[in-house]
């Protein structure tokens, strides 16, 4: 298994799933930012699991090594990168912050992915989990950089999946809504609407095993993101949302 953003909360949730669900990896390869936090994990499923993994360090704000890519052998890539960067009124024109939100969360990312893609298409097998976001359902003023981001990465997977379809590789989009993890730590969420990383990694397993196309973590986002994308524009330009 190929795991991009490794430290991510509802990536190791969903190893552990797969694990304890009997899934067998030859070896779990670990991409990370942050070695520390990632050897952490990779000690805890060796452990717990008697799994092998391989820490591979990839900082999508530098240029990228593909070379250090080519021995990674692979049937199931889980993208869990994501930044969700400053949504102030200062961070919105924030040239940086802006740059790094597009970079992480689409820019840098979708050249990696499709470097796998590549591989799998290849051997004709494999399936590639994308975590999304509904803010890239439509655009809205309080976190409309992250959301185009990710609206982006929405159409990519879309176009990935149709152009994958015949070549027998997988593609699956998932839209969490709200989740609680170390990147929505201090915003005042709304629990019944806010699902943990067990609950994400319990959703994804499904939908994965049943090859779904797209999977709201919470069915309800999907019922919400319906209404919202509907609004008349007349109407929603005038909405605090």
């Amino acid at each position: 298994m190929i795991v991009l953003g490794s430290t991510s909360e509802v990536a190791q949730a969903f190893v552990e799933k797969a694990l304890q669900e009997g899934e067998k990896y030859e070896r779990i390869y670990l991409f990370t930012s942050n070695r520390e936090a990632t050897e952490r994990f990779a000690q805890h499923i060796d452990v717990k699991f008697l799994q092998q993994s391989e820490i591979i360090e990839l900082d999508l704000t530098k240029e990228i090594n593909y070379f250090s890519f080519d021995h990674i052998n692979s049937n199931l890539l889980f993208c869990a990168t994501g930044y969700l960067g400053d949504g102030t009124e200062e961070g919105l024109y924030d040239n940086k912050n802006t740059e790094r939100i597009i970079d992480i969360n689409y820019s840098k990312l979708v050249p990696v992915i499709n470097y796998f893609a590549q591989k799998f298409e290849g051997k004709r097998s494999g399936t590639i989990i994308g975590l999304s976001s509904v803010a890239g359902d439509r655009g809205r003023q309080s976190n409309f950089i992250y959301g185009s981001a990710k609206a982006a990465f929405t159409a990519y997977l879309s176009g990935l999946r149709n152009y994958l379809f015949e070549k027998k590789v997988h593609v699956l989009t998932v839209k969490p809504g709200f989740m609680a993890t170390k990147m929505t730590e201090g915003l005042p969420l709304n629990p019944k609407l806010t699902a943990t990383p067990k609950q994400a990694a319990d959703c994804i397993y499904k939908a994965f095993k049943k090859q779904k196309n797209i999977a709201y973590v919470l069915p309800i986002w999907g019922v919400i993101m319906l209404i919202i994308r509907n609004i008349p524009e007349f109407i929603f330009k005038k909405l605090k949302l």
